[in-house]
């Protein structure tokens, strides 16, 4: 990393991407003005204010860190996106690739022709090609595949050959190994020899002739350590290890559980194969956070913010039919009970307020669960338990909070029966929420499904009609 890439102002994120809005408006403004100039320079000079903003544009960014750039282009909408991506020099493109969301990636491919794409890609090691790889044209893959040495090329396809979600997908190459029969004196020799450490390097990895790992040498052991002592003496035999097919998000739980910063990967005859580091960590644990959210909210997957009216449709249309359909359920519920809002007006008032309720405990729990699952907390054999502990918490708030609700139906109507039902509809219907928040993700889970999936639009739908059902028909038995 250079240091123009690590030079940093003291703006905050939201003051650059300001003061880039600003340098773009400023040329559209001067464009527009010298559009309706008349004269024999008119050329001339809007030739040179528009390079002039281009360069005072061009100079803002090359201050900017790589993952601020990013930030940028994902703020933007789409035409000054590629205004902005087109005065990024060459040789950063591949970090700020990486950078951007899979959505924004996209958009900067399409922008691109094959000539940048492989410039781009040269820069990056094995495991960020691996990452970028099934978003470039094969014709792209297929050239920069033969420009890699064997090395290179053989990592590569042992990236690729795991899914995106396993820890193979996600492994570093860059690593230092070192034997444990010799001197931390040679270790220190050995490693000022080297022009730089791979990024985050806490520790070294002790292996065998063979490659297979023996243990880890933290950086602070060989420092603080007699320079005369063995490596043997000093490494750490049981390091925290990972196997390339293992679950990527239970990996980064471990590294957030061991507090680690990098962590090697080693196949099932022990030998070392890569390693993890934070920052890929940090990634995922962002990534799948933002996944369950999209997920609960019935969004199909990451959307770039500034996508065509189509492709956002094409994104959010089939939660929203089966929203359709389920609030085309509880209309229907609501005129069952026609005759009885008909003859008590104030039913039609207050039972909003039962499905409100019941749809905000519904999510409350639904949340929890799906929160404890995502922690490995819980799993589908502790459904009964989980469930006996949300109906008490459920009945509870249902006699505390239908009881609040109750009397004041009873101030404002001035009937006792009436705040009663409404305490009794209340109550059922926090009960229903708790049961439906608690088999809503367990069924999807039993079901192989992200348990996140349409959760919160599922359990709006229930709390909805059954909030409904309940409410007006209690009313109807025991008022009219």
């Amino acid at each position: 990393m250079t240091e123009v890439e690590v030079k940093k102002t003291q703006d905050s994120l939201q003051s650059r991407l300001a003061q880039v809005i600003e340098l773009l408006n400023r040329q559209r403004v001067v464009e527009d003005l010298t559009h309706r100039q008349e004269g024999h320079h008119q050329d001339r000079v809007e030739s040179l204010v528009h390079r002039q903003n281009l360069v005072d544009l061009q100079r803002k960014l090359e201050d900017l860190h790589s993952a601020d750039v990013a930030y940028i282009l994902e703020a933007l909408p789409l035409d000054d996106r590629l205004t902005v991506w087109q005065l990024v020099k060459a040789d950063r493109d591949g970090d700020i690739l990486l950078e951007v969301s899979d959505s924004v990636r996209e958009t900067l491919i399409a922008d691109m022709d094959d000539h940048e794409l492989l410039a781009a890609a040269k820069e990056m090691d094995a495991d960020e090609l691996a990452d970028l790889a099934p978003e470039l044209p094969r014709d792209v893959i297929h050239e920069l595949m033969e420009t890699l040495d064997g090395q290179q090329r053989e990592r590569v396809r042992s990236a690729l050959s795991y899914n995106e979600d396993q820890v193979g997908a996600l492994m570093d190459f860059e690593m230092v190994t070192i034997r444990e029969d010799v001197s931390l004196e040679v270790v220190l020799r050995y490693l000022r020899r080297l022009k730089e450490l791979p990024g985050h390097t806490d520790k070294l990895f002790v292996v065998d002739y063979d490659g297979v790992l023996k243990g880890v040498l933290p950086i602070k052991r060989l420092l603080v350590n007699d320079p005369e002592k063995q490596v043997a003496d000093v490494m750490a035999n049981d390091p925290v290890s990972f196997h390339p097919d293992e679950d990527a998000y239970d990996a980064a739980q471990a590294f957030e559980r061991y507090d680690l910063i990098s962590a090697p990967v080693v196949d099932k005859n022990g030998k070392l194969i890569g390693r993890l580091t934070i920052d890929e960590m940090v990634d995922l644990i962002r990534e799948e956070s933002e996944s369950e959210v999209l997920n609960m909210a019935g969004v199909g997957e990451e959307e770039d913010i500034f996508a065509s009216v189509w492709k956002s449709l094409r994104n959010r249309w089939a939660w929203l039919a089966v929203n359709l359909v389920t609030a085309f359920i509880a209309s229907r519920v609501i005129g069952l009970f026609e005759g009885s809002i008909e003859k008590l007006v104030a039913l039609a008032a207050l039972m909003p307020i039962v499905a409100g309720i019941g749809g905000n405990s519904g999510n409350q729990t639904i949340t929890m669960i799906v929160r404890a699952m995502a922690l490995d907390q819980v799993n589908t054999g502790s459904t009964s338990r989980l469930m006996r502990k949300e109906l008490a918490v459920a009945l509870i708030n249902g006699l505390v909070w239908g009881g609040v609700i109750g009397i004041v139906a009873f101030l404002l109507y001035g009937s006792w029966s009436l705040g009663v039902v409404m305490t009794a509809a209340m109550t059922l219907n926090l009960l229903l929420a708790a049961l439906m928040g608690v088999l809503i993700p367990m069924t999807l889970a039993r079901m192989g499904r992200d348990p996140a999936m349409g959760a919160s639009v599922m359990i709006t739908a229930m709390t909805d009609s059954g909030g409904f059902f309940i409410f007006l028909g209690l009313a109807t038995i025991f008022l009219l």
